[in-house]
C-alpha cells in the first residue's frame, strides 16, 4: 500500500503538509508565545510562568544564574499591546515585528494564526475521529445484521442527510446557550457520520457474502466473533477514506460556523473567526482575512490529497493489478 501511495510525488507534499500543520498546532506554545518556555529564577525551574509582576526576569539579573528560554517568535495570540506601546494605527501592516501584522486590538496575526491552528485542526480532526468511528460502528452493524438494525440505521441515515447541513448545524449551534471547541466538534460529528455509515454498509454488505465468512458461519462461530474479526476489519478502508476527507470537510464547517459567529468564540482564535474579524477591515487591512483564508485552502488540499492516495492504494482492483 505504501508503495502505491508513494509513487506520485502530490501525495507525499499532501502528507508532509499534514503532518507539518499538525505539528504546529501541537506546539503552538513552543513556537508562537510571549511568555518563556522556560524560566530559572531564585533556584526554580518554571515551565511557561506568568510574567506579570514580579516573577518578571529583570536585566540587571543577568549572569546571576537566572535565564529564560523563549518561544522562536515572541508574540502571543491574546496579547494587546500598551497604548504607549504603540507606534502607528491599528490594525499595522506586516513588518519586521509583525511579519503577518496586526488585527484591530494589536494582536499579533502570525500568533493567532499559529495557535487558531490548534482550534481548526482540533475540531477537524478530533470531529471527523468521532463521525468515522460512529459511521463504521453503525455501517458494520447494519450492513451485516441486516433487518431491523439496518432498517432504522439507514432511516436515521437518510434523515439526517435530508437536511442541507450547514443550515442544521446552525440550528444546533443556536440551541446551545454557549458554543465551544466540544460542542462545535460534537455537532459536526453527530450530524455527519451518515456519510460514511452509508460507505461502510455497503462495503459490510459485500463481505458479508464471502467465502471467509460464510466459512466461519459454518465452523460454528458465534455472529459477534464472526463481525468483529473477519467482518469490521475488512470494511476499514471506506472508514479511512473517509476520515481523511472528513478532516478537511470538518474544518471547512468549523471555519464557516466561526465565520458566522456560532462557532469558536473569541477570543479564542481559529481561522474561521479571524476571517470574520478581518472583513470589517478588508479594505485596509487586508491580511486579516488573507492568511488564515490561506491556511484553510492549504490544509484542506492537503487532507483531500491524503484522502485521494489513501482511496487509490487501498482500492480493490489496483490490488489485483498489482499482484
Amino acid at each position: 500500500m505504501w508503495n502505491r501511495f508513494s509513487q506520485k510525488p502530490r501525495n507525499l507534499l499532501g502528507l508532509a503538509v499534514a503532518l507539518a500543520l499538525g505539528t504546529l498546532a501541537l506546539f503552538a506554545d513552543f513556537i508562537a508565545n510571549d511568555r518563556p518556555i522556560l524560566l530559572h529564577q531564585a533556584g526554580k525551574l518554571s515551565l511557561f510562568p506568568d510574567l506579570s509582576g514580579p516573577r518578571a526576569l529583570p536585566a540587571a539579573t543577568a549572569g546571576r544564574g537566572d535565564w529564560a528560554l523563549w518561544a522562536p517568535f515572541r508574540h502571543g495570540p491574546y496579547t494587546i499591546p500598551a497604548l504607549a506601546a504603540r507606534v502607528g494605527p491599528l490594525p499595522e501592516p506586516p513588518s519586521a515585528d509583525h511579519p503577518l501584522g496586526t488585527d484591530n486590538a494589536g494582536r499579533d496575526t502570525l500568533a493567532r494564526l499559529v495557535h487558531g491552528a490548534r482550534a481548526s485542526l482540533g475540531v477537524g480532526i478530533a470531529a471527523a475521529l468521532v463521525q468515522v468511528s460512529l459511521g463504521l460502528a453503525l455501517g458494520v452493524l447494519a450492513g451485516y445484521l441486516g433487518g431491523w438494525v439496518d432498517f432504522a440505521v439507514t432511516r436515521v441515515a437518510e434523515v439526517l442527510l435530508s437536511f442541507p447541513l450547514l443550515l442544521l448545524l446552525l440550528v444546533v449551534q443556536g440551541v446551545l446557550e454557549r458554543t465551544t471547541l466540544v460542542s462545535t466538534m460534537a455537532v459536526i460529528a453527530l450530524t455527519r457520520w451518515a456519510d460514511t455509515s452509508r460507505l461502510v454498509r455497503a462495503e459490510a454488505l459485500r463481505v458479508r457474502e464471502m467465502p471467509y465468512v460464510e466459512a466461519s458461519r459454518a465452523l460454528g462461530s458465534p455472529r459477534w466473533r464472526t463481525l468483529v474479526m473477519h467482518v469490521l476489519p475488512n470494511c476499514l478502508s471506506p472508514a479511512l477514506v473517509a476520515a481523511t476527507f472528513g478532516v478537511g470537510s470538518a474544518i471547512l464547517l468549523e471555519s464557516a460556523l466561526s465565520f458566522l459567529g456560532v462557532g469558536v468564540q473569541p477570543p479564542t482564535p481559529s481561522w474561521g473567526n479571524m476571517i470574520q474579524e478581518g472583513m470589517a477591515f478588508y479594505g485596509v487591512a487586508w491580511w486579516m482575512s488573507l492568511f488564515p483564508g490561506l491556511a484553510i485552502l492549504v490544509t484542506v488540499v492537503s487532507y483531500n490529497l491524503v484522502g485521494e492516495a489513501l482511496r487509490d492504494a487501498l482500492d480493490p482492483a489496483l490490488r489485483r493489478g498489482a499482484a
